[in-house]
């Protein structure tokens, strides 16, 4: 059961809310580069800068001539409170690593768009007390990075819960108005209905308070999908949905609508391949869509057998491809022309596996930090967990260290 936490009282969070248009323009003078077009943002696939060993973007936009990432994702900290971190775990007040890779990005000519929510943890419109204090802390990552785009990943479990999803919605809307330019997408998941019941009543929230983002994307996999030709179906039919909700005629809604694939092997065994990606961005670019994005770029690589056993995997995607060939298709959608060929890249010495740590046991209770070993591989615990077997969930409280 949820408790919602009163963070910043309501009058500071308007002050700063108010302040959000001069505050993107500090933060740009700080350093941030200028706006890549839209169709740049509605491009970027998605990045965990901290987790489940990070790629160097610089590679990636090298070999692909991607400019955009969607880095990946913000919350309210673990141990309760109204305020912005990483992963919930690294505050954004005192960030350097983040800040850094997006440096690195920005020095080659390209940007980010931070990405808020995701499927794990603790989201801060259930921490926040209303929407004003929600857009107040979210706020502060967008002064802080200095951004020209936002991604409210609402999915399980916070869509389920209408508070939490009213102060994300308010805040989204608060967000919007205080930084005008500002690129903002809606994610929820995707079912082969378009999207379920509460992504229904989360669209309805925004119809009720007067918002309209850039896009609305689902997710569809995780749902039994089977392939483009599943996934171009949810779509169309999300797209009656929107029509539906907001009076839209096809083509508004279209231009509202976002697809946010999952490339390779899904939590749930489903197989995505480059060739269903082609397919689905076939579809997005006839029919005018705005969004086309995927989970993740960290999984854009293949998989060895010392890397993955055959499961869904946070670092690999568990086809067989060539680094950062989905990338290439979201490079595609923007309207650019990935490079036909990658350089060759330095063969990598095989690792030798390291010893294995203790083996995990059901009934022992884990902390943050503590090391366990499973289906020889050995596990780090992200935080408090019992009975959650190690690799069960690629969002679950494990984190993969590699063969042993």
């Amino acid at each position: 059961m949820r408790r919602l936490r009163a963070c910043l009282g309501a009058a500071a969070a308007v002050t700063l809310a108010a302040a959000g248009s001069t505050a993107l323009v500090a933060g740009n003078a700080s350093g941030a580069a200028g706006a890549l077009s839209n169709r740049w943002y509605a491009a970027a696939p998605y990045l965990m800068p901290l987790d489940n060993d990070p790629p160097d973007p610089a590679a990636i936009m090298d070999a692909t001539g991607l400019k955009a990432f969607q880095l990946a994702f913000v919350l309210a900290p673990n141990g309760g409170g109204c305020t912005p971190t990483w992963g919930g775990t690294a505050p954004v007040a005192s960030d350097t690593a983040v800040q850094s890779v997006i440096g690195t990005i920005r020095a080659k000519g390209g940007d980010v768009s931070v990405s808020i929510g995701g499927y794990g943890g603790t989201k801060l419109g259930q921490a926040c007390a209303d929407p004003a204090s929600t857009a107040a802390a979210y706020q502060q990552v967008i002064t802080k990075y200095g951004l020209h785009a936002i991604d409210f990943d609402l999915e399980e479990p916070e869509y389920e819960n209408s508070a939490a999803i009213h102060n994300e919605i308010g805040a989204a809307k608060i967000l919007q108005q205080n930084n005008p330019g500002l690129y903002v997408s809606v994610t929820t998941a995707g079912t082969a209905d378009g999207t379920g019941w509460f992504g229904k009543q989360m669209l309805l929230e925004a119809k009720s308070q007067g918002f309209t983002p850039n896009n609305f994307s689902i997710m569809p996999f995780d749902g039994g999908f089977n392939g483009a030709a599943s996934q171009t179906g949810a779509l169309t039919n999300f797209n009656s949905v929107l029509q539906s909700t907001f009076g839209w005629d096809q083509a508004t809604a279209y231009a509202h609508e976002g697809f946010s694939g999952m490339n390779g092997r899904s939590d749930t065994g489903e197989y995505f391949t480059q060739a269903d990606f082609r397919t689905v961005l076939d579809y997005a670019t006839s029919h005018h869509m705005d969004r086309f994005t995927f989970w993740s770029l960290n999984r854009d690589r293949q998989c060895t057998p010392a890397d993955n056993g055959g499961r869904t995997s946070g670092t690999c995607s568990s086809v067989a491809q060539s680094a950062w060939d989905f990338a290439k298709y979201s490079v595609t959608f923007a309207g650019a022309t990935p490079p036909s060929t990658t350089p060759t890249p330095t063969p990598t010495p095989t690792p030798t596996p390291a010893s294995c740590k203790p083996a995990w046991s059901a009934s022992a209770v884990y902390t943050q930090g503590n090391e366990v070993s499973y289906d020889k591989h050995n596990w780090k615990a992200k935080w408090w967990t019992q009975n959650e077997a190690p690799g069960a969930s690629q969002w679950g409280p494990w984190q993969d260290e590699g063969a042993c």
